[in-house]
């Protein structure tokens, strides 16, 4: 998926630096990862941990990490997924307020793929609702539509604005791939909540925390994989068609540092990873003044270039040099 806080291209750096930091034998540790995203570093210590704690509060996240840590045995998807693929497009709510030719004339989707979106979410809740399917399955094929449907979206990168003409990867016609999930014997926890307060309520041993870093709110960027998710009836506003979305303290400057020493203070975990760039709210002094509180303090940097994306069909990309720094904090724990 396109995702601007993935952790994908970094992932090698950050867990080579847990492992190093907390052992190389995790098999009896519990990793948490509060902030997960789309689960790309969940999914890395997922078959080398005892458990992996997943958490993100936007709805759209807690599917994908639903499906790809919570979903640990197999499960039968193949006619599923073939049954999903050959249905006829309806119109419903994504394509009137969405797609090309809809009432509301947002070019998110073309005409025809915004009716196959429609089409395959309402087949997967009817689906659910007359249990056809099992919960792990519901979510399997959730995360399916939505890595799919992705992938044919009319957008720069994200989904806080649609682009004017319809470029030439969203004219392909959607297909539902399989959302493909790692087996494990073990089970694991994922949760949609606040992070400060679902903190108060698990412990473990290897904390790691991404969150948003600067001012630009993921319900914001993100809602359209929300409203395909959720399938709920909301008036859409403005221009981008914006359902009512959750506000991050991360994404507020005033608010930002008291919410992060909360955090930190609560954390009853030994090790704690933090991913902040060099471009956040946040300054790299404050965070290890912050941290160094709690227990030791160390940081590594890695030099990387990001990519942003233009608002043209041809999806240039400008290189951005970046500075991502992980903070780390060995904390005492009193049990």
């Amino acid at each position: 998926m396109n995702y601007i806080g993935s952790k994908h291209r970094l992932s090698s750096f950050i867990s080579e630096t847990i492992v190093n930091i907390s052992g190389e034998d995790l098999s009896q540790k519990t990793f948490c990862d509060l902030f997960a995203g789309t689960g790309v570093i969940g999914c890395i210590f997922k078959p080398i941990v005892k458990k992996v704690i997943a958490n993100d509060i936007e709805y759209y996240s807690y599917v994908l990490i639903r499906n790809y840590i919570g979903n640990h045995s197999a499960i039968s998807s193949k006619e599923l997924i073939e049954e999903l693929n050959i249905l006829k497009g309806s119109k419903g709510f994504v394509f009137e307020e969405y797609s090309q030719g809809g009432t509301a004339g947002r070019n998110y989707f073309t005409l025809e793929n915004g009716q196959k979106i429609d089409a395959v979410r309402s087949c997967i809740e009817n689906w659910k609702i007359n249990n056809k399917i099992s919960e792990n399955q519901y979510y399997f094929l959730l995360a399916s539509l939505l890595e799919s449907a992705d992938k044919i979206a009319n957008t720069a990168s994200v989904y806080g604005a649609y682009l004017k003409d319809i470029k030439a990867s969203a004219t392909n016609k959607m297909v539902i791939k399989p959302a493909v999930f790692q087996e494990t014997e073990k089970n694991h926890e994922v949760y949609q909540q606040d992070s400060n307060q679902l903190i108060r309520n698990i412990e473990g041993d290897i904390l790691y925390l991404d969150p948003p870093y600067n001012a630009r709110q993921y319900g914001a960027n993100y809602h359209l994989l929300n409203t395909i998710a959720k399938y709920d009836t909301f008036v859409p506003k403005g221009k981008t068609g914006l359902p009512t979305y959750y506000k991050s303290d991360y994404c507020r400057k005033n608010e930002v540092l008291d919410t992060f020493t909360d955090l930190i203070n609560k954390a009853q975990f030994q090790y704690i990873f933090l991913s902040y760039n060099n471009e956040g709210l946040m300054s790299s002094e404050i965070i290890k003044k912050t941290m160094k509180r709690f227990g030791k303090y160390s940081f590594v940097i890695k030099n990387y270039q990001r990519f942003k994306a233009d608002k043209t069909e041809n999806r240039n990309h400008k290189a951005i040099h970046t500075e991502e720094y992980l903070h780390i904090l060995e904390k005492p724990i009193y049990h």
